[in-house]
């Protein structure tokens, strides 16, 4: 017999493959062999199994099978068998197993809710569908209810409540307006799960009363409308002046402030709560929380992290939805509500169970007499579910006896089948939460062979290429395949032919005299049967002369040449491109039979330019480059690549090298310096060229090392300074014979990927490397360090295995050896891998902290043994967090810090930490896998350090010799405060400091008054706080003691006033009440009247206030300028900067310092008001600053 071969992986594209394997699914699916092969029924079609129908419409319940004969179809409901032609409104619709109940005539749907199963039977079998549970989809209305208006109180919390009505299936629920318009929602204010619309607090603007709430069913295509809730927001403006109005002056009485408040959960209630979901499905985890300011919610994983690519937030983070979920997923998760003034929490513990689902589900047999075949049921679920077989649709236990039958748990076996044994078995897997239902025949054939590839079909292919010739067949029990050459040819045997165990003969290097008549065989013990086939083998396609590189001149014509040579009886197509793209649409392309000219070139036709031939079995291109360049003003000598070789010939060969040769083409005016040779592999790459080697330009042979089982075809390229020439004509073509491989897969390695396998993956070799047909990996493995034997297995063209169902985390000795149908490679070496990991066992132990100084300590623990490890490890990883302040007594919100540290380190330092404070820690061990359990927590101490600076320094009540200094405590005091230390010092007009006084304050101090200072002085002071340990930053601050004549000089640098609102506003006020006095003046002297100014003053002159004199900055007299006679009062304001009431109501004169403006006697103004000019710096104590706009206005405020 002859020796078959497995079809190569790079191939299997190519074949049409034909399910006649023993254990096959189906029969080939060729239209006239399925006319005649006898088949048990299978299920095509079916409803699904909670089928909601819409009750407007007929219900429509699907059953769909094929069989051979075609089945015939029966349908149970409620259990017993429904009998179609007692009911009027049901019809079955012909050739098919489908119901159409007709409601149409006044029926219910209601009337058809039940529980629904078909039956498809033939001669050879029964298969049954799933139980199909019919329910009317409703949409009932809402209940009638009174609706009381809700008035809440602004910044309290409020949930309105939807509770729509029960429909089939859920409503969807959303909240609207009168307007149809959707309601805004916020993290304030959003709609829960269940459909009640939640505020975390109300505001004024929540106020209206058209909340309605609406249900969609969308089902029946319908939206429900619940009444308008109204709700009326108290704010506590209107509810005192609600109340004031309301209550007497006697009664004193006010409405609370809107009062901040922590969070509290609105729903779900209590601290801790429980969900079931199924495996697969969408989790929903939802968490809504009342406070003000709004809180914010955050969710986390406890003992784990949130899935990567499966976890979303929705709803303003209210809600977790996590995808797809798994067992994996199950776990407590903790909803934390938090704002600034608290948090609360709550944990939700989600167990995730699982419907039934397949492992494996059991497939069709094709069997002939006499074999054996098995029938596997496997399905997984929490709980695990229990599998219960059926036969025609009728529980195993009851059904006929088959004595070529044995049934055994999820596997039933068969022996020795006879065409009786055929039959449909039913698998059903069922848990609490649902079940799974699949139907598998096992068909009992006795068929003689059948070819199905067409006779005579023609196959056509390229000379040294490969040659696929298909013999597709079918037959019971599956036949034996022979292929024969010629009507009157022997059987085809040897290395040049390939036998594929679907039929297809391959002839790897197809030539001229492999044309002819092909005839397949096809036999078992029922009968024979053959076919003949014809292959006809063209000549390849060639481009005998191909375009050359050019440099032309600009408005000169080019030329490129493209001539073919072809097989007469294929019609070749020639295809231009220009980079790789179509010729421009310009008529100076002109495109010949075998020439492409351009003319009148210009610089944009500088380019690549490709002939492409195609015919209906191959392609072949070739390509030249033109060089657009300028006229030279003289000729010049032309530079250019060189021409490609020519006459390559093979001589002396070997099994393993062979002898080129060939003659150089023209140099082109520039020598030739090397010649690099190209190889194409035709068996494994035809079409693509790979690097060989490459000699010098006076060398024109080369002895070339070869490989096994390739067909080889050579070229040469000739390289000078220009560049690269065209490549040669391919030489002949020379197949080398088959060997063992020489090399073994690369980067083997041995990684687990779960924590009870072992996933061995290598790098396969390429396609030459394989030295023959048929490559195929021995892989070895052992457990190292044990006397154990090596484990092998023969795996197919992949690179990866998986070894199932070893210890956690161990180290195994691995080997790939590579084979083919020759024989193995050489021994391969062996590489260390491991099992997969699994999270530590173990923390680690005797944890210490050495606390170094008030910001910085230093932990050390004893290392986990390797063995706990259970895995690559990665470092150890120390979590910490501030438990409390010990100088402030009070606790804060636990944020964790992590420190990694890599590899096997047992110490490591843990920075930026704050003095005097409490800290906790613990140690974890890091592998592959994760973390491992943490150490239990250790609580260390930090001591005191130096203070921050005072919160703050504020000076006030400035006087002649005294200042009033406040401050707050610094905001991390860093330990017990034990006082404060202020420093001060005099500024003179130079900014020269004198000399610096020390003044130590008990720490219980918040206030200090400095007496005995210099008047109308300058002070600069320095404020720190200090622990024990030592002081802290300093705060600074400047303030001036008042003038002595009554000006206050309290000035920070810090404020510019003069570009304050306030003090704008004011100077307009003031300017416009100038304006009404001068109008109400120039009233009264038209009318006559007298202005008493000069009365008025003497009637109010102040005795305390005395002239300012010229020379010491002060301000001059008022003086008349008729009689030059000293007016009796100044204009200067007292040192408050206020203006006495008695002295601004009618004279201008107080409002003017310097004003250098007359009055008539009358008191009506007669001169200019205008500023007196700017003094001399001041000297002795006086403030060093520049006269601001303060002091320039302060006679007008």
């Amino acid at each position: 017999m002859m020796k078959m071969k497995s079809i190569s992986a790079s191939k299997a594209s190519l074949v049409f493959f034909l399910c006649q394997m023993i254990s096959a699914l189906d029969v080939p699916l060729d239209s006239k062999l399925l006319e005649e092969l006898s088949q048990p029924p299978t299920i095509t079609q079916q409803s699904p199994k909670d089928y909601i129908v819409d009750p407007r419409e007929n219900i429509v319940i699907q059953c769909e099978a094929k069989g051979k004969p075609p089945p015939s179809f029966s349908w149970t409901r409620n259990g017993t068998h429904f009998d179609i032609d007692k009911d009027a409104q049901v019809t079955m619709k012909p050739n098919s197993g489908t119901l159409v109940v007709n409601i149409m005539n006044g029926v219910k749907a209601e009337a058809y809710e039940g529980v629904y199963q078909c039956t498809a039977r033939n001669e050879r079998g029964a298969a049954i569908s799933n139980n199909i549970v019919i329910r009317p989809s409703r949409s009932p209305l809402w209940t009638k209810e009174k609706l009381e208006p809700n008035h809440v109180r602004e910044g309290d919390s409020l949930v309105l409540n939807c509770r729509p009505p029960v429909g089939l299936p859920p409503p969807i629920i959303f909240w609207m307006d009168n307007a149809f318009q959707r309601l805004p929602q916020s993290e304030r204010v959003s709609q829960g799960l269940n459909g009640d619309l939640y505020f975390s607090n109300v505001q004024p603007e929540d106020t209206r009363e058209d909340y309605i709430c609406y249900a969609r069913f969308n089902h029946t295509q319908t939206i429900q409308q619940k009444q308008p809730i109204s709700v009326k927001v108290f704010s506590m403006d209107s509810l005192n002046d609600t109340i004031a109005a309301n209550l007497s002056d006697t009664d004193i009485y006010g409405a609370k402030p809107v009062t901040e408040r922590p969070p509290v959960l609105l729903t779900p209630t209590g601290s801790t709560s429980n969900k079931v979901e199924l495996r697969g499905n969408v989790l929903l985890l939802e968490c809504i929380a009342a406070g003000l300011p709004t809180p914010v919610i955050r969710w986390i994983k406890e003992g784990g992290e949130l899935p990567a690519n499966r976890t979303f937030f929705e709803n303003f983070k209210k809600t977790l939805k996590i995808v797809d979920v798994s067992e994996a997923d199950t776990g407590n998760y903790k909803c934390i509500a938090r704002n600034a003034l608290g948090s609360t929490h709550h944990v939700i513990s989600v167990t995730v169970k699982a419907a039934p689902y397949w492992i494996t589900a059991p497939r069709n047999l094709v069997l002939s007499p006499g074999e054996d075949g098995t029938l596997i049921c496997r399905a997984n679920g929490n709980p695990k579910p229990s599998i219960s077989w059926l036969t025609n649709g009728v529980p195993i236990a009851i059904a006929p006896e088959d004595p070529s039958r044995k049934v055994d748990g999820d596997t039933i076996i068969f022996s020795a089948v006879q065409e009786r044994s055929s039959a449909v078995y039913q698998c059903n897997a069922s848990n609490e939460y649902g079940y799974l239902l699949a139907n598998a025949f096992v068909n009992v054939l006795a068929e003689p062979p059948r070819i199905l590839t067409p006779t005579n079909k023609l196959y056509q292919v390229i000379a040294d290429s490969p040659a696929l010739i298909d013999c597709a067949y079918f037959g019971s029990p599956k036949p034996e395949i022979e292929w024969f050459k010629g009507v009157k040819g022997s059987i085809l045997r040897g290395n040049e032919y390939v036998f594929h165990d679907n039929g297809t003969l391959e002839i790897p290097v197809a030539q001229k005299d492999s044309t002819g008549t092909y005839t397949c065989v096809a036999r078992n013990k029922l009968g024979k049967t053959q076919n003949e086939v014809q292959l006809e083998v063209k000549d390849p396609t060639v481009i005998i002369k191909q375009p050359e590189y050019k440099v032309i001149q600009r408005s000169a014509q080019a030329s490129f040449e493209c001539v073919i040579k072809h097989d007469p009886t294929l019609m070749p197509t020639v295809i231009w491109l220009k980079d790789n793209n179509e010729l421009p649409d310009d008529e100076r392309f002109l495109v010949g039979k075998d020439n492409l000219t351009i003319m009148n070139v210009t610089d944009k036709d500088d380019g690549t330019y490709t002939c492409i031939v195609n015919t209906t079995l191959d392609s072949v291109s070739a390509s030249a480059v033109l060089t657009v360049v300028a006229a030279p003003p003289t000729p010049a000598i032309i530079y250019a690549r060189p021409n490609p070789p020519l006459d390559l010939e093979l001589t002396g060969q070997l099994e393993r090298s062979i002898e080129l040769s060939w003659v150089p083409g023209e140099e082109n005016n520039s020598p030739i310096t090397n010649f690099v040779i190209e190889y194409e592999d035709g068996l494994h790459e035809p079409g693509v060229w790979h690097y060989q080697t490459e000699v010098p330009g006076s060398q024109t042979t080369v002895q070339l090392k070869l490989s096994p089982y390739v067909n080889y075809s050579f070229r040469v390229i000739a390289v000078n300074e220009i560049g690269r020439s065209q490549p040669s004509e391919p030489s002949e073509q020379y197949l080398t014979k088959s060997a063992n491989p020489d090399e073994n897969p690369s980067n083997v390695q041995g990684i687990g990927s779960e924590p009870d396998n072992l996933v061995i993956t290598w790098e396969s070799l390429k396609g030459f490397q394989s030295n023959g047909p048929g490559l195929q990996y021995k892989v070895s493995w052992r457990q190292k360090d044990v006397d154990d034997e090596w484990t092998s297995v023969v795996v197919a063209n992949v690179s990866k295995y998986i070894v199932s169902g070893t210890p956690t985390f161990v180290p195994y000795e691995i080997k790939v050896q590579a084979l083919n149908d020759l024989g193995y490679a050489p021994e391969p070496s062996e590489v260390i891998g491991h099992s997969g990991e699994d999270l530590p066992m173990v923390a680690p132990g005797n944890v210490q902290v050495h606390v170094i100084n008030s910001t910085l300590a230093k932990v050390h623990w004893d290392p986990v043994p390797l063995k706990s490890v259970r895995g690559h490890l990665q470092g150890y990883k120390v979590y910490y967090w501030k438990v409390q302040s010990l100088s402030r007594r009070s606790k804060r919100h636990v944020e964790k810090k992590i420190l990694t540290f890599r590899g096997n380190k047992t110490f490591g330092m843990l920075p930026g930490l704050e003095p005097y404070s409490s800290y906790k820690l613990n140690v974890r061990v890091v592998n592959g896998k994760g973390e491992g359990p943490a150490s239990p927590d250790k609580v260390f101490k930090t001591p005191e350090g130096v203070p921050s600076s005072p919160s703050f320094l504020k000076i006030t009540n400035p006087t002649l010799d005294s200042l009033t200094l406040e401050w707050g405590s610094p905001t991390h005091p860093n330990g017990v405060l034990t006082s404060y230390i202020l420093k001060f010092q005099p500024i003179n007009n130079t900014h020269e400091l004198g000399p610096l006084v020390e003044i130590i304050i008990p720490a219980n101090e918040s206030s200090l008054i400095l007496k005995n200072l210099n008047y109308s002085t300058r002070y600069k002071f320095y404020f720190n706080a200090q622990t024990s340990v030592g002081s802290g930053s300093q705060i600074t601050e400047e303030a001036v003691t008042i003038m002595d004549e009554g000006k206050m000089a309290m000035a920070s640098r810090q404020v510019d006033i003069a570009t304050q609102g306030w003090f704008i506003g004011l100077m307009c006020a003031v300017a416009l009440l100038i304006l009404i006095l001068l109008i109400v003046c120039f009233i009264r002297r038209n009318k006559g009247g007298k202005y008493p100014v000069k009365e008025k003053e003497d009637a109010h002159a102040d005795p305390e206030i005395q002239p300012m004199k010229e020379d010491d900055g002060t301000f001059g007299e008022y003086s008349d300028a008729e009689d030059h006679k000293p007016l009796k009062k100044g204009s200067r304001t007292p040192s408050d900067r206020t203006v006495k009431k008695e002295d601004s109501d009618d004279s201008l004169v107080d409002y003017g310092e310097g004003v250098n403006g007359q009055f008539n006697e009358d008191g009506s103004f007669i001169g200019q008001y205008s500023g007196k000019k700017e003094k001399e710096p001041a000297e002795g104590n006086e403030s060093s600053e520049a006269p601001s706009p303060v002091n320039a206005m302060n006679s007008f405020v």
